[in-house]
């Protein structure tokens, strides 16, 4: 017998259904007995105690079903050890709940504050295993998230619709694409469609340099120009601020979001209209693409297996094509942030592409 529970917690992606109905139907292959909890609502269920016991129809046909069955929240890492409002001791209550049921192991689907918040029960004794899930793939340990292939379909689809309205009116268009603090699915996104700039977090942009981008098209005769725009990025000049200073200026931002500043300036430097499409939400929605269900079909499989032989307190992660058992002290905590001079920048570059640098 085994009793496992499951929870997703953070942002939602379309791959997360795929991933939990591969560790179930891993662990039916392995044990003759086996109980799946399900936590509603991602740590939330977890800490009052709201939960249900699913079945083998529960996971049946949620292969190719975006979203989660179980639903999520955000629960900040930062705030677990502070009490909630009536009192309560979020880590005691969520240990209390997992030895109520005589869980073998919690099976954690998240991203980085979920997975440090799954360390965290780790630290306390309970037995976790983690599955990295994100459209931004920047879990620190593993090759890829669940969840990044099919933002990069979205996100790309959408730019390649702009191509076509953009070239017909001679338009400059910003498309910003998710990533606050990294900008993997604004790279790969903006290369597979042809973005002629790629603004990242990783890269501070320099507004003299993208203009020169834009205007080094119009000379050649490319009436327009598509820049893919991370919602993270940040010019130089804001790089040099302090956190401080950066909130600060948040504070009295008159702007939405950076690239309708960006879009100011732009029109404002160069006498030409600029448009704004941000495809927000639908980068996490629909259903997961086929390198997804792979991927997650993959994990969940090797979760089961991590679960069959008792080892615990790992994430399972992909390196270099094979699954793999990280430990999540090693990772937990740490973000895996785009290297301004990796081959991929210095190709995209070499093609033409211009990040403001």
């Amino acid at each position: 017998m085994k009793r496992i529970g499951m929870l997703t917690s953070g942002g939602d992606c379309q791959a997360l259904n795929a991933a939990m109905r591969g560790v179930v139907k891993g662990l039916s292959e392995s044990c003759n007995e086996l109980e799946v909890y399900g936590f509603f609502e991602g740590y939330k269920g977890l800490i009052y105690g709201n939960y249900r016991l699913l079945t083998s129809e529960d996971f049946s046909g949620i292969l190719t079903k975006g979203g989660t069955i179980l639903g999520s929240s955000r629960q900040p890492f930062k705030l677990m050890r502070v009490p909630d409002k009536n009192g309560l001791d979020k880590v005691e209550a969520m240990k209390q709940t997992y030895y109520k049921l005589n869980l073998d192991c919690l099976v954690i689907l998240g991203g980085n504050g979920t997975q440090k918040s799954a360390n965290l029960l780790r630290e306390e004794g309970l037995h976790v295993i983690h599955l990295p899930k994100t459209i931004d793939n920047d879990i620190y340990g593993t090759d890829v998230t669940f969840g990044f292939q099919s933002a990069i379909n979205i996100a790309t689809d959408a730019i390649d619709c702009v191509h076509t309205t953009a070239a017909s009116h001679n338009r400059i268009f910003i498309v910003e694409v998710m990533g606050h603090k990294v900008g993997w699915l604004t790279l790969y996104a903006g290369v597979a469609s042809g973005a002629d700039i790629i603004l990242l977090p990783e890269i501070p942009y320099d507004i003299e340099r993208v203009s020169e981008a834009i205007e080094k098209r119009s000379r050649a005769g490319k009436g327009f120009t598509i820049l893919a725009v991370a919602e993270g990025a940040i010019s130089k000049e804001d790089a040099k601020l302090s956190k401080k200073e950066y909130k600060e200026k948040l504070k009295n931002y008159k702007f939405p979001s950076v690239s309708y500043e960006l879009a100011d300036m732009i029109e404002k430097r160069l006498d030409v209209e600029v448009r704004v499409v941000v495809p927000g939400h639908t980068q996490r929605g629909g259903s997961p693409c086929p390198y997804d269900r792979v991927l997650c079909s993959r994990l969940g499989a090797a979760a089961a297996q991590a679960i069959m032989d008792e080892d615990y307190g790992n994430m399972i992660a992909m390196v270099n094509g094979n699954t793999k058992r990280v430990p999540l002290g090693d990772v937990a905590g740490k973000l895996k942030t785009v290297n301004p001079h990796c081959q991929m920048i210095q190709e995209a570059k070499s093609m033409g592409i211009s990040f403001g640098d």
